[in-house]
C-alpha cells in the first residue's frame, strides 16, 4: 500500500530560474540540490522544511533525451493556504501573474502561473 505522495516532477526549461520564482515569488525553500556529473541535475523544493511531499526540478529537454516515453507535461497541482486573500495579494505583489478568485463548492481558489507560464491552484483549507 502507498504511504504518502513523496516527490512531484516538475519538468522545466531552465532550472535556475524556475527554482528561483519558487524561492523569491513563493517562499519555498530548497531541501537539496542533486547533479550526477552526467548532465543529470534536479532541485529539490518545498513550502516549509516539514512538508512531506516536495517538488523536483528537472531539466525537460535532458528527460526528453534519457526517456523519449515520458509524458513531461505539467501536472495539475493544488496548494492550500490558510490565508487566500493575503496570498492572492502577496503574489500579484511580486507581479506573478494570478487569476481572480472563484467560490467552489470545496472552498475559495485561484489560479496562478509560473516564470515558464505553467499554471497551478490554490485554495483555502
Amino acid at each position: 500500500m502507498f504511504s504518502k505522495v513523496g516527490q512531484i516532477m516538475l519538468y522545466v526549461n531552465d532550472q535556475d530560474k524556475a527554482a528561483e520564482f519558487w524561492r523569491n515569488k513563493l517562499g519555498f525553500i530548497v531541501k537539496s540540490e542533486e547533479d550526477n556529473g552526467q548532465g543529470m541535475r534536479w532541485i529539490e523544493l518545498s513550502p516549509n522544511k516539514d512538508a512531506e511531499t516536495t517538488i523536483i526540478l528537472h531539466n525537460k529537454e535532458f528527460v526528453a533525451k534519457m526517456s523519449p516515453e515520458l509524458n513531461l507535461g505539467t501536472p495539475s497541482l493544488m496548494f492550500f493556504t490558510e490565508n487566500l486573500e493575503q496570498l492572492h495579494s502577496d503574489l500579484s505583489n511580486k507581479n506573478v501573474t494570478v487569476g481572480e478568485m472563484i467560490n467552489m463548492p470545496s472552498g475559495k481558489v485561484f489560479n496562478f502561473a509560473d516564470n515558464e507560464e505553467n499554471y497551478f491552484a490554490v485554495m483555502e483549507r
